[in-house]
């Protein structure tokens, strides 16, 4: 947790708020794979990208 405060920190103090969007979409993105990587729904998920 002291990462993401630090991060926010950062963000905050030089105004690179454009930088949440594409946090938020990676972690999304690392997300789905962890979740699909076992799953029946991991082929389709490759035929996405």
């Amino acid at each position: 947790m002291d990462f993401l405060r630090d991060l926010w920190g950062f963000m905050r103090v030089r105004k690179k708020f454009w930088l949440l969007p594409i946090i938020i979409s990676l972690l999304l993105f690392g997300v789905l794979v962890v979740l699909t990587s076992g799953s029946a729904i991991a082929p389709f998920i490759y035929t996405i990208f």
